[in-house]
């Protein structure tokens, strides 16, 4: 059985749509979801669209809860749309009041199994859900991810994909399929074939010009959002 492992969408539907296309022609049978489906970008309800024609799993991201925050508190509307974009409005904007309830009610992490190949979801690490891992972080972070019940851990986030063999674990970080911080225009995702444990990280073009487009026609003045979906 193949399992694709995604996380930090971010309202990229043009991301999503082309990574689930390759999903489908690799044969994957379910998605392995480790959060941030918004934020920053702005079709988080074609996202969930796109997702519920698949059998998947799925745990809270951090801008989940930013989400949270700002449906509690609207005044905080302008703020984050400084720091992030227009995303989590546009969230709030265009989903459900079903839909909302549904990101919000998230598990920060969750164990899975299949075929015997046990799994722990999350989003920033074992223990936070907005730590930052990289591949380059000291050692100590990298083993305390290593876990005796789980043959992979499984972390987003960071938007940098990477594996690490611990002792005992595999360390898992599939990149981020909405806004890779590695190269521009590149849906960054994983496989893992639950019969022999293999994993591939993968690599998934997409164009990006509406995206861009609708960047500058919503917060152009947010150099960060046009620039990370530039970089070469």
């Amino acid at each position: 059985m193949k399992i694709a492992i995604i996380s930090d969408i971010h309202g990229n539907v043009d991301a999503l749509r082309e990574v689930l296309k390759k999903a489908k022609k690799e044969h994957v049978e379910h998605l392995l979801i480790l959060g941030d489906l918004v934020g920053y970008y702005y079709h988080p309800d074609k996202v969930l669209e796109l997702l519920s024609e698949w059998s998947y799993d799925i745990v809270k991201g951090n801008h989940e809860r930013i989400l949270e925050d700002l449906v509690a508190q609207p005044k905080m509307s302008e703020s984050i749309r400084l720091k992030y974009g227009s995303g989590h409005q546009e969230a709030i904007d265009k989903l459900t009041d079903q839909q909302l309830t549904f990101l919000s009610g998230l598990p920060e992490t969750k164990s899975v199994q299949f075929n015997g190949i046990s799994m722990l979801m999350c989003h920033g690490s074992p223990w936070a859900n907005d730590d930052y891992i990289y591949p380059d972080c000291d050692t100590e972070t990298i083993l305390k991810c290593d876990s005796k019940e789980y043959d992979f851990v499984l972390i987003g986030h960071s938007h940098y994909a990477f594996a690490i063999k611990n002792a005992n674990s595999i360390l898992l970080n599939p990149g981020s399929v909405g806004q890779s911080r590695q190269i521009g225009g590149k849906a960054s995702w994983a496989i893992i074939n639950t019969a022999n444990g293999c994993l591939q990280i993968v690599t998934t073009d997409y164009d990006s010009e509406k995206l861009l487009n609708e960047v500058k026609n919503k917060d152009c003045e947010i150099r960060y959002l046009t620039e990370i979906l530039k970089r070469k």
